[in-house]
């Protein structure tokens, strides 16, 4: 971060002027914590007793032998408690909204899962909580949906707009406006104003150092790449920030959707279809149209829905530290597909973007490579979105050429 807020060009905090103070209180309180050894102790505690950490560095020989090339490592984010890497950060910002003395909590989410990690919170601290969700993201993540209802969060449906994530964290920064005193916003990505994305980023981090002690242990020296998705950037950034000193590759793999050609995606930095803007609070590449106007999106995982993206995955795309690639909806199918079959894990169809990438370059690399591959989330959620795919007498034909052992690579 070159300055307060900013990473390169992007970042900063464009706020209107009744939030000014209610941000420069966030600011001074998380810096208050973050310079407190005993909150990152509690912090650590907290994630271990009550949400299971460390997640494990789960080898997949399978997957190995049947691509050839790097032995491939899974993070295995979807055993943290709530089923994703979201709980690493509501539960940070939870201890931070009770050290600002909040009593009310809100958020937004698309594919639920920040929707029920910050629900679960609320439940443990005793907080009240509402959820926004947009219309559409309600009806395709009804089961999220559903859990936030009973851990006593009150779901907001969004009609405004696209009624999908970015209508979300319009209609959540609407509420705090309103409710400054006692409500903290838990923003689910690092996106948004200052202090949000260095904030979850930190929060997040938890993910890469874990790694990075346990492909050590695991193998004798660092992995030649890493592999994560991208919607608005929290699991890339918290696996990649442990590497960022390190001779390593790291790879963000964001919605081709329907296609690059098509319009119908949500890449941000692998097309000149996003330009940066600011918008939110904060500057980015945005997907918008030649008069600013933001572009609809789509992308068959909930979570990567979203016109945005981290300020600092910006930076780091236009720094060269960070390569891009984009997935769409068809092979990230076809990639949780196989993992399935041949190593029992159901990845969020959100991560399985990541398993696609992966899946495409670890042949090229030699034997004695390594690459991981963060499963950011476990994909329950997307039961009916995946079984309408696999009714598909397409998806069908696919399951069938894979238990005959046509090799996918």
């Amino acid at each position: 971060m070159e300055q307060r807020g900013y990473y390169g060009r992007f970042g900063g905090a464009f706020i209107p002027e009744i939030l000014t103070a209610t941000f420069d209180a966030l600011c001074e309180a998380f810096a208050a914590a973050k310079a407190d050894p005993g909150f990152w102790a509690e912090y650590s505690r907290l994630l271990a007793e009550y949400c299971g950490r460390p997640t494990p560095l789960t080898p997949a020989p399978n997957l190995t032998r049947h691509f050839g090339g790097a032995r491939i490592f899974i993070k295995r984010e979807d055993l943290n408690h709530t089923g994703a890497h979201k709980a690493n950060n509501v539960m940070g910002q939870g201890l931070l909204a009770r050290r600002m003395g909040k009593r009310r909590v809100i958020a937004e989410t698309g594919a639920g899962q920040h929707g029920v990690a910050t629900a679960t919170m609320a439940a443990r601290f005793g907080f009240d909580c509402t959820i926004y969700m947009g219309a559409v993201d309600v009806a395709r993540q009804r089961p999220n949906v559903f859990w936030m209802e009973r851990l006593g969060a009150e779901v907001v449906a969004v009609e405004s707009g696209t009624r999908i994530l970015k209508d979300a964290i319009n209609e959540a920064f609407r509420d705090w406006v309103g409710h400054m005193d006692t409500t903290h916003y838990v923003l689910g990505t690092a996106c948004g104003p200052h202090p949000f994305p260095e904030m979850v980023s930190y929060f997040q981090s938890i993910i890469g150092r874990e790694a990075r002690a346990q492909i050590l242990a695991a193998t004798g020296c660092l992995p030649a790449r890493l592999y994560a998705c991208v919607g608005g950037g929290s699991n890339a950034l918290g696996l990649f920030g442990a590497f960022m000193d390190d001779p390593v590759e790291m790879v963000g793999v964001e919605a081709a959707g329907a296609g690059l050609d098509t319009g119908r995606h949500a890449s941000r930095l692998c097309t000149t279809e996003a330009c940066p803007g600011v918008a939110q609070g904060y500057r980015t590449y945005f997907l918008q149209d030649a008069d600013g106007q933001m572009r609809e999106t789509h992308s068959i995982a909930a979570g990567l829905d979203y016109v945005g993206v981290s300020p600092i995955l910006a930076h780091l795309k236009e720094s060269g530290r960070v390569r891009f690639a984009a997935a769409g909806d068809a092979e990230v199918i076809d990639a949780m597909a196989l993992t399935m079959r041949l190593e029992g894990l159901i990845p969020a169809l959100e991560s399985a973007h990541a398993f696609v990438q992966a899946f495409k370059e670890a042949p090229h690399l030699p034997a004695d490579a390594a690459v991981i591959i963060n499963q950011s989330g476990r994909g329950d959620k997307d039961i009916f979105t995946v079984a309408d795919a696999f009714a598909d007498p397409k998806w069908n034909a696919f399951i069938r050429r894979k238990a005959l052992g046509e090799n996918h690579a």
